[in-house]
């Protein structure tokens, strides 16, 4: 069966071009002439985040370095996460300091954080990812950002030299459901969008009803559309779920 989870840019088998797409390759030309820009990238799961990201970074022919999280089990602390997290970039540019680490960044136009940081244990079922590690910490896991931002202010003359994209989700239990704050709770999500926006460039993955059908046609040749519609009605414009609801 069709994998329709994208872990890497060389599983996309098919792409459709959406508004939102052109909008994150809009966002992507300011890259190739300005450094020092972070953009985050967020959307409802199932909307095909790392699809687009991928898709674009090729087409806009950027050189790319994709940070890498691999965590022996989820319990640790944010600190010994944050330290990871500067060790495996030393570790795969083949560095020793974080001089040389900063050096090597910024001969990249973009360093991404995404899948291979956020769901290495979709890729080695013998470790922990990011993302599990902050399943299971819930929110002691926020010191983790503290660092991040103590280390950006530390670095605020490197960092001036590095563009940064970031797949950014943030998972809230509620109702025994698991929702993105950016994208799924309404007004939470609108005013999050907003406050998000203010020190960093945002793109939102999300699709209009005919974009959704074109997308699931595009793997599911024979899927009837009235069907999609339904599925849209239940589970909103998200295709990679209603792939794998379809295809099940």
């Amino acid at each position: 069966m069709e994998n329709y989870k994208i872990n890497s840019r060389d599983e996309i088998l098919h792409f459709i071009p959406t508004s939102s797409y052109y909008k994150l390759l809009k966002s992507l030309k300011y890259f190739q002439k300005k450094r020092g820009i972070i953009l985050h990238v967020v959307g409802a799961p199932g909307t095909g985040k790392s699809t687009n990201i991928y898709h674009a970074f090729e087409e806009m022919g950027l050189n790319v370095y994709e940070a890498s999280l691999v965590l022996d089990h989820p319990y640790l602390t944010p600190k010994m996460v944050f330290n990871f997290t500067l060790e495996s970039m030393k570790d795969d540019l083949k560095v020793k300091t974080d001089e040389e680490l900063y050096q090597r960044l910024k001969e990249f136009d973009a360093v991404l954080f995404a899948d291979k940081f956020h769901d290495s244990h979709l890729l080695n079922d013998n470790t922990s990812g990011f993302c599990q590690w902050t399943a299971h910490n819930g929110w002691k896991t926020f010191p983790y950002y503290l660092f991040c931002l103590g280390e950006y202010i530390k670095r605020r003359k490197e960092f001036n030299d590095i563009n940064i994209v970031l797949q950014t989700a943030w998972r809230i239990n509620t109702g025994g459901k698991k929702r993105d704050l950016f994208t799924d709770l309404g007004p939470i999500s609108k005013a999050s969008l907003f406050f998000l926006k203010i020190p960093f460039s945002v793109v939102e993955i999300s699709y209009s009803p005919a974009e959704t059908i074109s997308i699931v046609k595009s793997h599911l040749e024979d899927a009837d559309e009235d069907r999609i519609r339904t599925y849209i009605e239940l589970y909103g414009c998200k295709p990679r779920l209603i792939c794998e609801v379809m295809k099940n």
